[in-house]
């Protein structure tokens, strides 16, 4: 945005603007404003149709302030628009502070149920591996448990004092 115009938004007159930005020059490093240049000026004047200098307009050439440079002139006038932008912006910040730390709080959550699952995973894979190789093994003969009907047949002595039992055919 060009000096007049932020001068207008913040309620100071463009000398004013102009006057704190020499005195605090050091706020404002050519990533946050710059002189336009003639050739640059002449072409916003056929644009805009904006007066001579001989007729009242603007006597110097306008300085462009970027985003970083409209909100450090905020900080550095004193009008009441100006002051309640550098608020807002502040309040702004302390926001968007949060806002990244909240995504940093649930990025980290995340990455951590992705831990998990591809844990699990491996897990999960690995018990389905070993189902599939139980299930391409023939099962081994297994012994029989129980009684056979040849020692249903048989008959036992049972010695109820001594707590034992014999078999007798």
């Amino acid at each position: 945005m060009l000096d007049f115009d932020l001068a207008r938004i913040y309620g100071v007159p463009t000398k004013r603007l102009k006057e704190q930005v020499k005195r605090n020059i050091n706020r404002f490093p050519p990533d946050f404003m710059f002189v336009l240049t003639a050739k640059e000026f002449a072409n916003l004047r056929s644009q805009f149709a904006t007066s001579s200098s001989e007729w009242g307009g603007t006597r110097y050439l306008p300085t462009a302030f970027t985003e970083y440079g409209a909100i450090m002139l905020a900080s550095v006038l004193n009008s009441a628009r100006a002051i309640k932008a550098s608020i807002m912006v502040v309040r702004a910040f302390v926001r968007l502070k949060r806002l990244i730390e909240t995504n940093k709080e649930l990025a980290a959550k995340i990455a951590k149920i992705e831990k998990k699952i591809k844990e699990h995973d491996v897990s999960i894979h690995t018990i389905v591996q070993i189902i599939r190789e139980m299930m391409e093994k023939p099962m081994p003969a297994r012994k029989q448990i129980g009684f056979t009907a040849r020692e249903r047949l048989a008959k036992y002595a049972v010695d109820i004092k001594k707590g034992t039992y014999e078999r007798y055919s």
